[in-house]
């Protein structure tokens, strides 16, 4: 199971991601956020997977589907990840309102 939730302040889409990240959920991933990427022109995107339980290839893969968006809006992802382990190499933070400084939008 994943629950997904979605905030846009100041410039940056936040999504929180609780549960499992894996080939059964990252569709529904892929399918929720990646349009709002798209349609939106979002150029700033705070993952947080403080909450997410695993993640597995194919979730990675997911959200480098989302970076690749990002990138060719000319923006920045960053990561909120205190718990998980992940091979994605997306700049981390320890948590969002480090992700709002660090941006400076």
């Amino acid at each position: 199971m994943l629950k997904i939730n979605m905030e846009y302040r100041k410039g940056i889409l936040f999504v929180r991601l609780k549960g499992n990240l894996n080939a059964f959920t990252a569709p529904k991933f892929k399918d929720y956020t990646l349009p709002v990427i798209k349609d939106y022109g979002i150029k700033y995107l705070v993952l947080n997977l403080n909450d997410l339980v695993s993640i597995d290839s194919i979730g990675e893969e997911a959200l480098k589907e989302g970076n690749k968006i990002i990138k060719a809006n000319k923006g920045k992802v960053l990561l909120v990840n205190n718990n998980i382990n992940t091979q994605v190499k997306f700049d981390k933070v320890s948590n969002e309102l480090m992700a709002l400084e660090l941006l400076k939008i």
